[in-house]
């Protein structure tokens, strides 16, 4: 069975930093599925925050709001994805979810839940003065 455990979350300051991994269980390749991470607030609707493809290219895709903060990167050695979070705001506050995409070796990857099939239970950032 195929499992996503995140961690890394916890509670800074604004301007702060923190980086989140998202383990992925043996016995899947890692590098062939896109891998997203998603973040909900309190109150709010998920949203996707960014992901990285599952093609040798690795391209990767970043909401607005993160751009130039956060940045994805994958260790296929570790089978996890990593997304760093610097100049953390209070808006950046929620559970943050990584998930597999459905379809393997897409040359991109966008925020569409449906298609993604494997999620993880979610860590928590809170960023509070």
């Amino acid at each position: 069975q195929l499992q996503l455990v995140e961690s890394g979350g916890d509670t800074v300051q604004p301007g702060g930093s923190l980086r989140l991994s998202c383990t992925v269980s043996s016995g899947f390749t890692l590098n062939t599925y896109a891998i997203g991470w998603f973040r909900q607030a309190p109150g709010k609707e998920r949203e996707g925050v960014s992901c990285i493809s599952g093609s040798g290219l690795s391209m990767t895709n970043y909401a607005d709001s993160v751009k130039g903060r956060f940045t994805i990167s994958r260790d296929n050695a570790k089978n996890t994805v990593y997304l760093q979070m610097n100049s953390l705001k209070p808006e950046d506050t929620g559970v943050y979810y990584c998930a597999r995409h459905r379809s393997p070796s897409l040359a991109s990857c966008t925020f569409t839940e449906g298609q993604y099939n494997f999620w993880g239970q979610g860590t928590q950032v809170t960023v509070s003065s």
